[in-house]
């Protein structure tokens, strides 16, 4: 399974979902025949999904432990998380692969939905209560600040959807960098800045 997985997610980036058929993934397989797929996936759609959970599944395990940490306030762990996230080795090579979301739209609203369904519920949302709980945090919308710090982190200042050069990203992080702090979240650092440049430093080059 895992490589069929492996298989369909190059296709997709390559290609695209709606322009990578059944037959495709399977002539790139090795010669392992269309009931394979079907033994474990009824449709592309699954397979989809399924790449779409693969691609979430390591994030999401990092958020977990961060969620689960007993030292740091709710502040603290929105910190830790930005570092963490931004710094695993993994990202050098999402960044190198660069891949095509414009290409991918059913892809790109996959992710986009597992943020508002799966990770700003599960994940960010009970450090924010902690964080208002231990007085570290401070809004009246809880639910709603989770998602927008996720979809800003994960969409807005992503370069591979909005294809960003080094000084765009440079604008946008000075802007999410301002909006934290207005709700009195010094969470994002110079570290994390220099550090988000070099991503879209290796994407942009990627791309030539």
């Amino acid at each position: 399974m895992n490589l069929i997985l492996s298989v369909a997610y190059r296709l997709f980036m390559e290609k695209g979902y709606e322009h990578t058929s059944i037959q495709d993934i399977i002539d790139h397989l090795g010669g392992l025949s269309k009931g394979a797929i079907y033994h474990h996936f009824k449709s592309k759609e699954d397979i989809l999904i399924a790449v779409t959970d693969q691609m979430t599944s390591e994030s999401n395990q990092m958020l977990a432990e961060i969620r689960d940490r007993t030292d740091l306030n709710g502040r603290e762990k929105l910190k830790a998380i930005f570092k963490e996230s931004i710094n695993r080795p993994v990202q050098n090579e999402i960044y190198t692969v660069a891949p095509s979301f414009h290409k991918n739209p059913k892809l790109l609203f996959s992710l986009l939905h597992d943020t508002i369904d799966c990770a700003a519920p599960n994940y960010l949302l009970p450090i924010i209560q902690q964080g208002i709980s231990d007085g570290s945090i401070e809004t009246d919308y809880p639910e709603q600040l989770a998602e927008l710090i996720l979809l800003v982190a994960n969409a807005w200042m992503n370069p591979m959807i909005f294809d960003s050069s080094v000084d765009e990203t440079y604008r946008k992080f000075m802007v999410f960098s301002q909006m934290l702090e207005g709700f009195g979240l010094d969470v994002v650092d110079e570290d994390i800045l220099e550090r988000l440049e070099e991503l879209t430093s290796i994407y942009q080059k990627s791309r030539q």
